[in-house]
């Protein structure tokens, strides 16, 4: 085949083959430029947060060693009074499947103020030091309340404005304690517990709680929608801090670790050395001393007789706030008070505190019980009704029956008791608030 002097057998144009391969050697350079960039901007202090999170990935349970803590003294230590029937029931082999698919590391009963069952799995211990995640939101209403009885916070309707002038009025509306409370503070807080991104993961993994918190921008009008959001639990927080003239960590374990007589101190991570507690979540303890705060909510803020917390505050705080729309639902809010979640099951009114591995205290006050579970997950899905995980069923169907059981034993372990019955339920002060 004769051919030209400047063709190709191949068809290509003369020169095409280099500009290929000149292509081909910037490809790489590009790509070598941008990792570098990156991984520059990695490095640069305000992505400290994403440092973390890319290289602890999730949240987990037990990952208080990586956080600088803060102690909350336990004050005046005290065990669990033992019931006559502690550990004699077990629970219900149905139900075993299910508390090992969730990765349950701890499960507590208590009833009429003894300890009645305790579980314990993977090597955890009544002394072993769990995150309570978002029920240390409860935890901080509680404080809430005691500073009111104190006089350093007014009432809940003392504007936000008097400690953050930043948080004013939005349409004339100002901004109160009580839409802090409450979860309808109107700010822009997005909460989101997979975006490498979200303002809940810079909590959780940075090193600024202030910055992230005094950055919210209010673009609603407070006190119409319930949006739950951490970054509004963090602004409590810091007006504690500021009426109070104390860090969080020693206002509760003055006011509310020590007089309950948790039996260990607790641990509140923080955002960096000497910093500021991740109050919105991030209080590390164990499942005996978690059932206290339990136990102080049935007694209606009572412990040994003394008033811990009002008991008209607590009233209020387990009463749901039906004025607020449950926005991500859009329909009236029967499942939120003061930081503190609310559901009903066969019959049964309940508070509860709550966090997102599936860490619950449950007080169930017609049965005067409570009921902690810790562990590594909870249910992705919801009940239908009352929007709560589903594997809160799980945790209440097995102390039902628990509770039941042990009511058959006091029967039938109980002349006296066979011919003259208690009453159907013992009711606790808060029974009666609830109903």
């Amino acid at each position: 085949m004769k051919l030209k002097k400047s063709g190709r057998v191949d068809g290509r144009a003369p020169g095409a083959s280099g500009r290929r391969s000149g292509c081909a050697k910037r490809v790489p350079v590009v790509m070598i430029v941008v990792l570098f960039m990156a991984g520059i901007g990695l490095f640069w202090p305000s992505n400290y947060y994403i440092r973390r999170a890319l290289v602890h990935l999730m949240p987990k349970i037990d990952q208080y060693p990586i956080f600088e803590n803060r102690i909350v003294e336990a004050g005046d230590p005290q065990s669990w009074p033992l019931s006559e029937y502690y550990n004699k029931s077990s629970i219900p082999d149905k139900y075993i499947g299910d508390f090992n698919k969730y990765g349950t590391v701890a499960y507590a009963i208590i009833q009429n103020g003894t300890l009645l069952f305790e579980q314990y799995w993977e090597n955890y211990s009544p002394q072993s030091h769990s995150n309570s995640f978002s029920m240390a939101k409860s935890i901080v209403s509680f404080a809430v309340g005691c500073a009111i009885d104190d006089g350093a916070i007014e009432n809940v309707d003392q504007p936000v404005g008097d400690f953050f002038p930043q948080f004013g009025r939005y349409n004339g509306k100002p901004m109160t304690i009580r839409h802090l409370l409450t979860m309808s503070a109107g700010v822009d807080f997005q909460e989101a517990y997979t975006s490498l991104f979200s303002p809940t993961t810079q909590l959780y993994y940075g090193n600024n709680l202030e910055k992230i918190v005094t950055g919210m921008k209010q673009i609603e009008e407070p006190g119409v929608n319930f949006i739950y959001q951490s970054g509004v639990t963090q602004l409590l927080a810091f007006i504690l801090e500021k009426a109070t003239g104390e860090n969080i960590s020693s206002y509760v374990s003055r006011k509310i670790w020590t007089p309950i007589q948790a039996e260990e101190n607790a641990l509140w991570s923080l955002d960096r050395k000497d910093g500021i507690e991740k109050a919105y979540c991030c209080f590390n303890s164990n499942a005996r001393d978690f059932a206290r705060l339990g136990q102080l909510v049935l007694n209606a803020g009572k412990w040994n007789g003394k008033q811990v917390i009002p008991q008209a505050y607590l009233t209020e705080a387990t009463t749901a706030h039906n004025d607020l729309i449950f926005k991500k639902h859009e329909e009236v809010n029967r499942h939120y008070g003061y930081q503190i979640w609310l559901l009903e099951k066969n019959g049964l009114k309940i508070p509860y505190l709550r966090g997102i591995k599936g860490q619950y205290v449950f007080i169930i006050p017609d049965k005067n019980a409570v009921v902690v579970r810790l562990g590594h997950k909870r249910s992705d899905s919801e009940a239908e009704e009352w929007h709560y995980p589903a594997d809160i069923d799980l945790w209440l169907d097995a102390a039902l029956e628990m509770l039941d059981e042990a009511a058959c034993e006091k029967i039938s372990f109980s002349p006296h008791q066979a011919a003259h019955p208690a009453p159907a339920h013992r009711r606790s002060l808060l029974s009666a608030v609830l109903r």
